[in-house]
This record gives structure tokens, sequence and C-alpha cells, in this order.
């Protein structure tokens, strides 16, 4: 999609530090850290919302990706959080699914 921030940073029109990659997607840190750690992971392809999932392994391989990373960032033994913000109310603010890696420090709960 020609306006969309993660497909322009997806194609390598915008950059970012790309912690792991492959052909079909793609992690990179958060701009906005919400956390030690905090990582963006996005299918490469453009997806508009979880709503918009036709391949529902594609969700399992962007969680396998953020085991991955975390792992890379030494947060994988103490424990994170991975998830996926959709519509409004859920503060999906970018149009393109995208799972959030979390770690670094203790999360609370509830969320938000």
């Amino acid at each position: 999609m020609d306006d969309c921030i993660f497909c322009k940073i997806a194609q390598g029109k915008i950059p970012a530090k790309r912690l792991a990659e492959d052909a079909e997607m793609l992690a990179f840190p958060d701009i906005e850290p919400q956390a030690p750690v905090h990582v963006l992971v996005i299918p490469k392809q453009h997806v508009p919302s979880l709503h918009d999932v036709k391949d529902w392994g594609l969700v399992g391989r962007m969680h396998q990706m953020a085991l991955r990373v975390a792992r890379d960032r030494g947060i994988a033994d103490s424990g994170f959080r991975v998830l996926i913000n959709t519509g409004a109310d859920g503060v999906q603010t970018v149009g393109h699914v995208h799972l959030h890696l979390l770690g670094g420090r203790p999360m609370s709960w509830p969320p938000g």
C-alpha cells in the first residue's frame, strides 16, 4: 500500500534497524518504546488488521519471529509480552497488522 508507513519500512523506503527478517516478515524497534525491549513484528505484505488475516499461519509465524527476537535480546528466559492491537478501541494506530514484543521489565496487569 503506497501510504502505509510499515509497508515503506518493509520496502526499505523508510530506514529502520532490522532486528530480524525473512522473506515474509520483519522485526524492528518501536519508535515509542513502552519497555526496555519494544519490538514490532510485521508481515511485509500489507494486511490492514487482524480482521483481514486470511492465512492464520501468518500469526503463528509472527509469534515465532517474536520468540526469536526475545531470545536474541536476552529476555526469553525472564519473560515477555506479545500483543496485537486491533481497531480503534484496541488502540491500533497503524493500519497494518503488527505484533508488539515487550520485555526487559516486569509487566503490570491489567494492561491499559
